[in-house]
């Protein structure tokens, strides 16, 4: 991870399937928001942005995971992502894919990447 690291969060927040961790990123040249969540142990980051249309995936603020936690839901149109790899499994979008940012776990802390 580039020297350009900042703190996003403490690792500590992200609990297996649970809640997620909203920022935003640059990327582009634009200030776009982002989410982290943690599954099976790893830490995996995304844009924000369902790939079907444009809207956010949370169905309520950092609420990312459908009721049985095995992927994420987009709750404007019921896409399920996997949360490992961010593709799309079941809805309008399948086969296409999530945004990844780079996320590192060191120290305690969640890092992101600058774009």
């Amino acid at each position: 991870m580039a020297d350009a690291a900042r703190v996003i969060g403490r690792s500590g927040a992200l609990e297996d399937a649970g809640p997620g961790l909203r920022f935003t990123v640059l990327r582009g040249g634009a200030v776009v928001p982002a989410f982290a969540v943690r599954f099976r142990g790893r830490v995996h980051a995304y844009i924000n942005e369902c790939q079907h249309e444009s809207s956010e995936l949370d169905w309520e603020r950092g609420q990312f995971f459908e009721p049985g936690k095995l992927y994420l839901l987009c709750a404007s149109h019921g896409a399920l992502y996997e949360p490992d790899t961010g593709r799309c499994v079941a809805g309008p979008c399948r086969g296409k894919s999530l945004a990844t940012v780079a996320v590192d776990e060191r120290d305690g802390n969640l890092l992101c990447a600058g774009e």
